[in-house]
């Protein structure tokens, strides 16, 4: 099985079968299995994330009485300002 690696210091392709030592043959093979289903849960998790956030989303735009209205900049300072003067010293 040839694999290919990719890291900061470029590519690297390796034959896996070409490992002479069984154990590590094995270790190798393992760890690429490993690998391949954990990419695939990484892929299924990724759908179903963005799948519940695309519903959340229709959910939320059929709900305007969910809406929050997010303050201006202006209307930030000034409501700064008006807890400095509530401020006791």
């Amino acid at each position: 099985m040839v694999i290919t690696i990719k890291n900061d210091k470029g590519e690297s392709v390796y034959d896996v079968s070409k490992i002479e030592d069984e154990q590590r043959k094995a270790g190798a093979s393992i760890s690429i299995s490993k690998i391949g289903t954990l990419n695939v849960l990484v892929e299924a998790l990724s759908f179903a994330s963005q799948g519940h956030q695309n519903n959340l989303e229709a959910v939320l735009k059929e709900s305007p009485e969910a809406m929050v209205e997010t303050p201006t900049e202006d209307e930030e300072e000034t409501s700064s300002e008006d807890d400095s003067l509530n401020e006791v010293s």
